[in-house]
C-alpha cells in the first residue's frame, strides 16, 4: 500500500517528538552540555584572551567556575522546554509534514528551530539568568562585555552572558535533536515503529 499524507503527517509528528525527548533527556542532566564537548558552551570567543590571563595570574578556579555555572544553566534549562517541543511536535500539519518529508536529513530540526526558538528562548533565559547570578563572575563579564560590544568588537548580542549562554543551549539543543533525526532516517527499523519505517524506509 502506497505511503498516504496522513502517513506522513503521524510520522513526522512521531519523528519530531521521538528527537525532541530523546534531545532533553540527553542535555537536561547534570553534564548534558558540561560533559559533551559537542554541545559544551564555552567561553564567547573574545573573552578567550581574557580567561588565558586570569588563568595565568592563578585564577583558573574562578574562570571554570563561569564556563562550568554556563552549563550547569543550560542542563536546567532544558528539560523546561520539553511541553513546548511536544506541543509543537503534535501541531504538525499535513502540508508541514510532506514537505519534511521531502527535505534535507535535517529538516524535522529545521522545521523544530523555526518553530520553537523564540518561545524557548523566552522559557529559558529566566532559567539561566538565575542560574548565573549564582556566580559573581557572571555580572564581571556582563561589564566588560558591554563595554567590548560599544567598540564593534563583540555582538551585542554576545554582550550579555545569559542571552549568549541561551542561544548556545537552544543550539546544543536543535544539535542534538537533529542527530536523533538522522538516527531515524537512516535506521526507521530500529526505532520499532511501523509509521517510520513506512514513511522513512521507503
Amino acid at each position: 500500500m502506497g505511503l498516504t499524507e496522513s502517513d506522513a503527517a503521524t510520522a513526522i509528528r512521531q519523528a519530531l517528538e521521538r528527537g525532541a525527548l530523546a534531545a532533553v533527556s540527553l542535555l537536561g542532566r547534570t553534564d548534558g552540555f558540561l560533559g559533551n564537548p559537542k554541545v559544551r558552551i564555552p567561553l564567547p570567543d573574545y573573552l578567550e584572551d581574557a580567561a588565558s590571563l586570569l588563568r595565568k595570574f592563578g585564577q583558573s578556579r574562578r574562570v571554570d567556575e563561569l564556563v562550568t555555572s554556563m552549563n550547569r544553566a543550560a542542563e536546567q534549562a532544558v528539560p523546561e522546554g520539553k511541553a513546548v517541543l511536544v506541543q509543537t511536535a503534535k501541531a504538525v500539519t499535513v502540508d508541514d509534514a510532506i514537505q519534511i518529508v521531502r527535505g534535507s536529513e535535517t529538516s524535522v530540526t529545521d522545521y523544530f528551530a523555526a518553530k520553537t526558538r523564540q518561545p524557548l528562548g523566552a522559557k529559558f533565559l529566566p532559567i539561566v539568568k538565575s542560574a548565573t547570578e549564582k556566580v559573581a563572575l557572571a555580572d564581571k563579564y556582563n561589564a566588560v562585555a558591554e563595554r567590548a560590544s560599544r567598540f564593534g568588537l563583540l555582538k551585542p548580542e554576545d554582550a550579555d552572558l545569559q542571552r549568549y549562554v541561551t542561544g548556545k543551549t537552544l543550539d546544543g539543543l536543535y544539535l542534538m535533536i537533529g542527530e536523533e533525526e538522522r538516527k531515524i532516517r537512516r535506521d526507521p527499523v530500529a526505532t520499532g515503529s511501523a509509521i517510520l519505517r513506512k514513511v522513512f524506509g521507503s
